[in-house]
């Protein structure tokens, strides 16, 4: 039977078993959906990046998120170029990448660092009761109001919505005891797919901000390093005013309570949305790719 190399990269760190994994598959071609959907399955990463060629960039990827059986890139082609340019088949530089969101910039540095292009934000405040949100994340309504003054509720979206919530001390943000059908009802009448709270309180003095991201649905409750929840959040924050003007760069720690800690750099305006980071291949091997369905026959009669 056929056999395609297959590498799990954890994306937004640079030590293995820390940061987002993901599943790679260098050379996808000819592979039909079902055996896409088979891999990805198989590998149970968050989301998998099949390589393909494109006739309209430098390559095509494909990432397909098996929990949620959609096709939606959040951070595989940025988990895919690390991987190439880890395995030297890439040199530092500007590549174009074709996403299900159209060609996208993505730019190597010298470091291993990958950026990648999000697009435009698009921000919109939305109107629900600070006691309910607090509840939801198990949490007195009193670490929400000490910031919420200058920083309102608000839904973030940079190729997924995130309902954004500032919470006043990192204190506060470990603690939190999330309710996912609260949340899970929250998200839904504000048309979120998930919520990220996030405070300037962080670990690291090299960070400006630590978010914790929680999903309701199929798959993990609460998931480490992700780069829609930063990118959105950092333009959210800088939109509001609520950063330093020396600060260039917003760096997001994320995962630490997953013990999966990794780090979202971002360079946005307010209004357009760059995400960067490291990756490092934590699995490198071969899996069997199933035979592909044959159609099926249409019978006359």
């Amino acid at each position: 039977m056929e056999t395609r190399q297959v590498l799990l990269v954890d994306a937004f760190a640079a030590e293995p078993t820390t940061g987002n994994p993901a599943g790679v598959v260098p050379d996808a071609t000819e592979l039909t959906d079902d055996q896409l959907w088979a891999i990805a399955d198989e590998l149970g990463a968050g989301e998998t990046a099949f390589l393909l060629d494109s006739e309209t960039a430098d390559r095509r990827v494909r990432t397909l998120d098996p929990h949620r059986a959609t096709e939606r890139d959040r951070y595989g082609a940025l988990a895919a170029h690390a991987a190439l340019f880890e395995r030297g088949e890439l040199d530092d530089g500007e590549y174009t990448v074709e996403t299900d969101r159209g060609v996208r910039d993505v730019e190597l540095k010298s470091d291993g660092t990958v950026w990648t292009e999000l697009g435009d934000v698009d921000i919109r405040e939305v109107d629900r009761s600070l006691d309910e949100v607090a509840d939801a994340l198990g949490v007195d309504d009193a670490t929400l109001r000490d910031v919420g003054a200058d920083l309102p509720l608000a839904v973030a979206d940079v190729g997924v919505p995130w309902l954004l919530v500032p919470v006043n001390y990192f204190e506060h943000l470990s603690s939190v005891e999330p309710d996912m059908s609260a949340i899970d009802a929250l998200c839904r009448v504000t048309d979120a797919d998930g919520l990220y709270a996030f405070t300037f309180d962080t670990i690291s003095g090299e960070a400006t901000l630590h978010g914790r991201a929680f999903t309701p649905g199929p798959g993990r409750r609460e998931e480490p390093a992700t780069a829609t929840a930063a990118g959105a959040c950092a333009a959210y924050v800088r939109r509001h005013g609520a950063l330093d003007d020396t600060i260039e760069q917003v760096v997001v720690e994320q995962g630490q309570f997953l013990d999966r800690a990794g780090t979202v750099r971002v360079e946005t305006d307010g209004v357009e949305v760059w995400v960067g980071g490291r990756g490092v291949t934590a699995l490198d091997g071969s899996i069997t790719v199933p035979e592909a369905e044959p159609d099926d026959e249409i019978i006359e009669l």
